[in-house]
């Protein structure tokens, strides 16, 4: 079942469990819904994955990330920053 993840849900979370956000929560919120678009998988579960290495299903094995589970936080990192930035979809973003 999807549900919704809103910048509010979003930016409350971090704050109550880790202080002030130190990223952009409206491009990270973006990057969860897009990603949860095309892979038809829950954006709060792709944040939560990502905030807090919470399991997703296929995304770990003994502890650690498997390949799906890589490729998806890499996947989410790149929208996040395509989306703060402001690239065009056909850009390409090499994070050194």
């Amino acid at each position: 079942m999807r549900t919704t993840l809103t910048i509010a849900f979003a930016k409350k979370h971090i704050i109550s469990n880790y202080g002030q956000p130190r990223h952009n929560v409206k491009s990270l919120v973006l990057a969860c819904r897009k990603l949860g678009k095309k892979g038809n998988l829950d954006p709060k579960d792709l944040f939560h994955l990502l905030i807090e290495n919470e399991p997703m299903s296929g995304t770990h094995s003994y502890g650690f990330h498997t390949a799906y589970g890589r490729d998806l936080i890499e996947t989410l990192q790149s929208y996040y920053y395509q989306i703060d930035r402001e690239l065009k979809e056909e850009e390409v973003l090499i994070l050194n």
